[in-house]
């Protein structure tokens, strides 16, 4: 659960895969470019939005009654 993996290339794992097609982002590449880049995922499955590392937790928890309602 805590091992290192691979987020982007050939090697990346499924969920990143899966989250970074759902959620694109606004780059040229939809590669994960930095650590702590975040993904918020509905209870349904849905990736429902994609985060720069740079949006803090308390950004994010303003905007989590219109992404989840």
């Amino acid at each position: 659960m805590f091992s290192k993996i691979d987020v982007n290339g050939d090697a990346e794992a499924p969920l990143y895969t899966m989250l970074k097609a759902a959620q694109p982002g606004d780059g040229e590449t939809a590669d994960v470019t930095w650590n702590f880049e975040k993904f918020l995922v509905g209870a349904d499955g849905e990736v429902k939005a994609r985060f720069s590392p740079m949006v803090t937790p308390e950004e994010i928890g303003e905007q989590l009654p219109a992404l989840l309602g």
